[in-house]
């Protein structure tokens, strides 16, 4: 089971987002069989085996095992992933583009780059996936507080200097391209 899987296929996130198979691929957190899940959910299992076929054609749930009972094999599956991110190019290619966004300071332009994020990473997790390898990844995550819009403009200079002075120090023409995003945005306030 992956971590994070990114749904790159419109009909794969109509599938997830439909309310019943939501809740199925949550309680697929833990395999279960169509008879176990049905008990959960309070389901009958000929509605819960028609959402699992639909889960599993589109690769979100996936075989654990089976198991022989008499003449009967009881399937057992699992979600393919802990969680499930949809990639905004499954509404709209451009709308994980930033390019398409001048202003480079707004909000819709940082959230146009983490679409491109999403997208990009999955890529390149589905395609690590196929061959085994890694994919080589670096996340700085952390919280600032500014007592003023002063101290983060000065922020922003000072980071903005020190990033350009290492992607100048450690940047090769003839080594791998790897994308360098910092962000920054106000936490959102708590909701009650």
């Amino acid at each position: 089971m992956q971590d994070v899987e990114v749904i790159e296929d419109a009909a794969a996130a109509a599938v997830a987002l439909e309310p019943v198979r939501a809740r199925l691929l949550r309680e697929l957190a833990e395999p279960a069989s169509a008879a176990g899940l049905a008990a959960r959910v309070g389901l009958p299992r000929q509605k819960v085996n028609y959402h699992l076929r639909a889960l599993e054609a589109h690769g979100l749930v996936e075989l654990a095992e089976e198991r022989r009972h008499g003449g009967i094999t009881e399937r057992v599956l699992r979600a393919s992933a802990a969680s499930y991110v949809v990639s905004p190019a499954v509404v709209s290619a451009s709308a994980a583009d930033p390019e398409a966004t001048a202003d480079r300071l707004s909000a819709g332009y940082l959230v146009a780059l983490a679409g491109r994020v999403v997208r990009e990473v999955g890529a390149l997790v589905r395609r690590g996936a196929t061959t085994g390898a890694r994919v080589p990844t670096l996340t700085v995550d952390t919280q600032i507080g500014f007592r003023s819009a002063a101290d983060r403009a000065a922020f922003a200079e000072d980071l903005t200097a020190a990033v350009l002075d290492l992607a100048a120090r450690y940047h090769h023409d003839d080594g791998r391209p790897h994308r360098l995003v910092v962000a920054a945005h106000p936490l959102p306030e708590e909701e009650s």
